[in-house]
């Protein structure tokens, strides 16, 4: 059984599970890491769900405003020892109903053409492939989502 807390990147478990995001996601950039870190601060995000499993934290993410109508999607993240077992899926559910309740009307986001589970996360989610937006255009490593909530 899993409970999902809304929080603020304030919380100590969702520091923890970011910096076992950043681990990963470093060695799946390589060279490029440092170019992604710069857009991933989590210093003041205001919007945080943390997914635990008894009392274990083993899933995040966040969102944050991109423009009025407009909710990023950030620091996705379930632990490897508890994936496929529909925690992201209920993380990402849970932040779009953030987004809904905060009057935004679609969600956005990017991931890395070497993250081939989160593609498929958030194609199975109902997301759909947009232009890569903001700082992500022309990142041929990138690829961006939409959802309309």
């Amino acid at each position: 059984m899993y409970t999902i807390v809304r929080t603020t990147s304030e919380n100590e478990h969702f520091r923890e599970l970011v910096n076992e995001l950043d681990k990963d996601l470093a060695i799946r950039d390589g060279d490029d890491h440092a170019f992604y870190a710069q857009f991933n601060k989590i210093d003041s995000l205001q919007q945080v769900v943390v997914l635990y499993e008894g009392t274990e934290a083993i899933g995040c993410g966040a969102i944050k405003e991109y423009d009025t109508g407009t909710a990023e999607v950030k620091r996705m993240f379930v632990a490897p020892t508890h994936r496929n077992k529909g925690y992201a899926s209920a993380v990402l559910k849970e932040l779009e109903n953030m987004a809904r309740q905060l009057g935004y009307t679609k969600c956005i986001l990017e991931t890395g053409i070497k993250q081939p589970e989160a593609i498929s996360l958030y194609q199975k989610n109902a997301y759909a492939v947009i232009p890569n937006y903001g700082q992500y255009e022309g990142v041929t490593d990138s690829i961006c989502f939409c959802k309309t909530l």
